[in-house]
């Protein structure tokens, strides 16, 4: 018993004898040198483009049902409280007034889209988002989440329109 405990307490100092005091090299590993060249490349960043959703176009239409669409200079309040419910009901999940959130805000959209193609972005966003070229950047600029097809019928459609005038 005292031979194995000798011969264990010697294996034990011969190990730590073996690993300690040793160094490590750094071993050359791959090397590159550049050398410059004669002609100066500079690289410069893209221009701050403006935002799809701070971009006025109060020409393009958009893709959809509506081709046409002559908004009265009063509002209508009915319509318009009508819109409230709809919008709070159907579209409150995504947007928010005032700020950004899954979507764009609503208010002062009309200020920067034409009536024809907010109705049409309400009832026909899977087809805006596939071949509308302003819809196809708010896709990208709000990380990709397409707007969900709340299957309105154009009256509803008109009514959160009327309701985004009050905004």
């Amino acid at each position: 018993m005292k031979l194995l405990f000798t011969n264990t307490v010697f294996l034990l100092a011969l190990l730590m004898l073996g690993c300690g005091g040793k160094e490590e090299k750094k071993k050359d590993g791959f090397n590159v040198t550049r050398q410059k060249t004669d002609t100066e490349q500079s690289v410069t960043a893209p221009e701050a483009s403006e935002k799809a959703s701070e971009r006025i176009d109060l020409t393009n239409k958009g893709i959809g049902p509506v081709t046409s669409l002559a908004l009265n200079p009063e509002i209508d309040e009915a319509m318009a409280a009508n819109g409230k419910v709809v919008y709070e009901q159907m579209c409150l999940a995504c947007h928010r007034i005032g700020k950004k959130f899954i979507g764009p805000p609503p208010n002062g959209i009309l200020s920067r889209r034409s009536p024809e193609w907010v109705m049409n972005m309400i009832l026909n966003p899977d087809e805006m988002v596939a071949k509308d070229p302003l819809a196809k950047e708010l896709l990208m600029e709000f990380n990709g989440s397409p707007m969900a097809n709340q299957s309105l019928t154009e009256d509803q459609a008109r009514a959160v329109l009327e309701y985004f005038r009050t905004l």
